[in-house]
């Protein structure tokens, strides 16, 4: 996939994680944007481990893994910002 369909791709599953997982956190589109393309190279990474498969294009399975791994971020961030503060 090119950069564009990645920064798409990761909006999207960016703000799928905020949606499941709402509260007030900051930054705005440019986080959600950076959370959900991190959390599918992360969700691609554990899913291979775990035997899923890794995040290979717009489709179903991939964008499940997407948002797996927004979550696990958005959580572990939230986790950081509460400490810090």
């Amino acid at each position: 996939m090119g950069i564009l369909a990645w920064i798409l791709f990761g909006l999207i599953a960016g703000a799928v994680a905020k949606w499941l997982m709402p509260g007030p956190d900051p930054g705005g589109w440019i986080i959600t944007i950076l959370i959900g393309i991190a959390g599918a190279v992360v969700g691609g990474f554990i899913g291979s481990l775990l035997g899923f498969g890794p995040v290979t294009g717009f489709n179903l399975g991939s964008f499940l893994i997407a948002i797996g791994g927004a979550v696990l971020l958005l959580f572990l961030y939230r986790r950081l910002q509460t400490r810090k503060g």
